[in-house]
């Protein structure tokens, strides 16, 4: 087999790295050129202008960046934020990518180019098809590239030899689509980004309170008088947060950050459809921030509940009616030393004591959290200490309290809901064989981790993917490419051109997509699919624009296609369900008792609402039926004498893997993506000065990677931290170094050593 040796990481690139003051103010004048300019830039006026007024609109498209969720009511004439503007203008963009132009550029000089040039050279037009032994892609027809794809799966020794890799911008009816064909071929294969970032919130509070989702209302944020924001940066990552954050101060509540870095968006907030707010000094957003250590937040968590529990200001009604296990985590909790928890978070015994009395004397607390709770070794035993905090004050089933996990993707987690799960319920599947008489299969199959290591050892003989660009998005990236090119075919359904479409197995296709900026036209006329934001809010997304190509299908209708191709109409008529997608609704709603009269209650204004036993009862889906407080020891730290714990981050001019552009303006970092953030007196220790290049060497028990070439920014970081984007650093980032329970990768807990070239 032919293995093409083209490059899984961007190459090296002279970098003009400028270092400025961090900004103080998120979002305002600055914001709002941002969002224009991209887009008249990108898609041209009258693109840019479709595309901005329909978006998150009751009967528009759902804005193709994050799972933030629209208010319920009223919708304001630009409900999108600056990131949001540029995932949408780059999916509308004039630019194409041809026949032409594959004819003219190998997979491999396109691997020498970096992340951003692949995507800014436009949308996919034409389905493509890399021959073994070619390095050019070339054009094929969609029945040739379904019959491909029938081929290769009629070939397979076993079923478990099918991935099927899922973005989290899928729709809820292409993702259900695609459980049900990996179904038919025979596998729970269903790896997702989910894996990748929230699965382990999901599984931590599955265990604890019965449901891996928020358990708040975007309502709630204007009732809650606190909210504690960890391990996020929503100013980047979710900036229409920061409008239900700054409408929680506007009503007399607090917001207390905790996180290795004080984010810009949670310094101050400029609101951009605010005109008069505009020219003052914005919105104060943190009244409060702990520079928590990296991994510091469950000696941190540990030291409020200790105050809390002191304080005695407990719910105990609630702890009595509603939960089990209460007098041994209290014990535990107690015997918790304030030395172990002021050396393991970073902070003084003192401001956690202040914390705590904040947090004891609130009525309605809400907790916020992302990836830099989720992607540790110990990030499942974390984030149910946030469940042990929020069950203490009975922060369950009130307008104003719960949890309030934050989700990245605008889909993952409705995909999620719709059946994208590597390990299934029994009764899902029942269902699943009731409503399509496809016979699923019950045992567990492959996650990320799982898939790329069965790829390692030549197990999968097809992959594809559904979105997403999961070469530049996993940890490991070597690894991931190394796994990739064993297999024998691998298909990615993409809207533009991307890392994973040049990393490949032995034959490849690349099958172009309609964006959900576009129409979708069907035989019963023009359709629309639904989405499930971070809230349990589902709604329809619809889509405005002339389509990029008219070679594009929708994702329901290349999955329906392989179907076809792969199964015909028995035992399920892949065919005829593409006709309308209120069939395809149809039969979510027989699998999936929540979507009681789906086509119907998604039509209304803003959609519906899945029931959340937590935020409606509250009631408990657990074996008891009741809550369970849990009991977890403190982590060990993973750096040791000599190392460093280097976490990944964001830049603010990227979304996931798709970089816009070379600046991180908050940070007041300009030019380069291949920088290191450091504290300055581990700098001054090493003898290493603003702007050096440093090389950087991952340590995870008996193995090391090593990555040349990072240029060094001083920044107000916890000593013995630093910082890098990704996915330039995912490189560094071991393959076997998952979270407990959850086998998520942990990109935010790395074992570095850092030296001078």
């Amino acid at each position: 087999m032919t293995k093409r040796d083209t490059r899984a990481t961007t190459p090296k690139q002279e970098e003009r790295l400028k270092i400025g003051k961090p900004k103080q103010v998120a979002a305002g004048f600055a914001g709002i050129s941002k969002s224009f300019g991209i887009g008249l830039g990108e898609a041209g006026i009258r693109r840019t202008w479709g595309a901005m007024r329909t978006v998150n609109k009751f009967d528009g498209y759902d804005c193709p960046g994050c799972a933030w969720p629209d208010p319920d009511g009223h919708r304001s004439g630009f409900e999108f934020c600056e990131n949001g503007a540029k995932a949408f203008a780059t999916e509308a963009t004039k630019k194409r990518v041809t026949p032409a132009f594959f004819a003219e550029h190998s997979v491999l000089s396109l691997s020498e180019q970096s992340d951003m040039w692949l995507d800014k050279q436009g949308r996919l037009t034409e389905p493509m098809f890399l021959r073994e032994g070619s390095d050019h892609y070339e054009p094929i027809t969609w029945g040739d590239a379904f019959r491909l794809i029938s081929d290769s799966v009629g070939s397979l020794k076993t079923a478990d030899e099918a991935v099927l890799y899922t973005s989290g911008r899928t729709s809820n009816e292409a993702a259900f689509l695609w459980g049900t064909l990996a179904r038919q071929i025979g596998t729970n294969n269903l790896p997702d980004c989910s894996n990748m970032c929230h699965e382990s919130s999901g599984y931590a509070l599955t265990k604890v309170i019965g449901i891996g989702k928020g358990t708040v209302r975007l309502s709630c944020f204007e009732k809650a008088d606190l909210i504690l924001v960890i391990g996020q940066n929503p100013g980047t990552n979710h900036p229409r947060m920061l409008t239900a954050l700054s409408n929680c101060k506007r009503n007399g509540g607090s917001v207390v950050s905790i996180n290795p870095l004080e984010e810009t968006g949670m310094r101050r907030f400029k609101h951009p459809q605010e005109v008069l707010r505009m020219f003052g000094s914005g919105t104060k957003i943190a009244d409060d921030h702990f520079p928590v250590k990296i991994n510091g937040d469950a000696a941190l968590l540990k030291g409020v509940m200790k105050v809390v529990l002191e304080e005695g200001q407990l719910n105990g009604d609630f702890i009595d009616a509603h939960t089990e296990g209460f007098e041994e985590f209290k014990q535990a909790i107690e015997k918790t030393t304030w030395d172990d928890i002021v050396t393991g978070s970073g902070i003084s015994k003192e401001r956690l004591t202040k914390l705590g009395k904040v947090v004891s004397n609130s009525k309605n607390l809400i907790i916020c959290w992302a990836m830099g709770l989720t992607q540790h070794k110990n990030s499942v035993s974390v984030i149910q200490e946030i469940a042990n905090l929020l069950l203490i004050g009975g922060h369950f089933g009130r307008p104003g309290a719960g949890a309030c996990p934050v989700r990245g993707h605008s889909n993952v987690q409705g995909d999620r809901t719709v059946g994208i799960q590597h390990n299934p319920n029994p009764e899902f599947i029942d269902r699943l064989g009731k409503a399509t008489g496809i016979t699923a299969p019950y045992e567990g199959g492959f996650d990320t981790v799982e898939a790329v290591r069965a790829m390692l050892n030549e197990k999968v003989r097809l992959f594809m993917g559904m979105g997403g660009n999961l070469v530049s998005a996993m940890s490991d990236t070597e690894q991931v490419a190394s796994g990739m090119r064993n297999v024998d075919l691998t298909v990615q359904i993409s809207t533009k051109l991307n890392r994973s479409h040049l990393v490949t197995g032995r034959e490849a296709l690349i099958l172009p997509c309609l964006g959900r900026t576009e129409v979708d036209q069907q035989l019963s006329g023009e359709q629309f699919v639904t989405v499930e934001n971070s809230m349990s809010v589902v709604h329809m997304s619809r889509g405005s624009l002339v389509p990029a190509s008219t070679y594009l299908l929708s994702e329901p209708a290349i999955v329906t296609g392989i179907g076809a191709a792969c199964f015909g109409t028995e035992p399920f008529d892949w065919g005829s369900i593409l006709q309308n997608y209120d069939l395809i609704r149809d039969v979510i709603e027989e699998v999936i008792p929540d979507f009681r009269d789906y086509n119907s209650r998604v039509r209304e204004d803003g959609g519906f609402y899945l029931p959340n036993g937590p935020r409606d009862g509250p009631t408990w889906d657990t074996q008891s039926g009741k809550a369970h407080f849990t009991v977890h020891g403190l982590p060990n730290p993973v750096a040791k004498a000599g190392q460093f714990t280097m976490m990944t981050v964001r830049s603010h001019d990227q979304y996931n893997t798709t970089i816009y552009g070379m600046d991180d303006r908050y940070r007041g970092i300009y030019g380069a993506r291949r920088v290191v953030l450091m504290n300055p007196s581990d700098m001054s220790e090493l003898g290493i000065n603003s702007g050096d290049e440093v090389d950087l060497t991952s340590h995870f028990q008996n193995r090391s990677i090593f990555a040349a070439s990072w240029k060094v920014v001083p920044y107000e970081i916890p000593k013995g931290d630093i910082c890098t984007y990704f996915p330039e650093a995912n490189v560094l980032v071991p393959l076997d170094s998952v979270a407990e329970g959850s086998n998520t990768p942990t990109s935010k807990s790395v074992a570095v050593t850092v030296s001078l070239p």
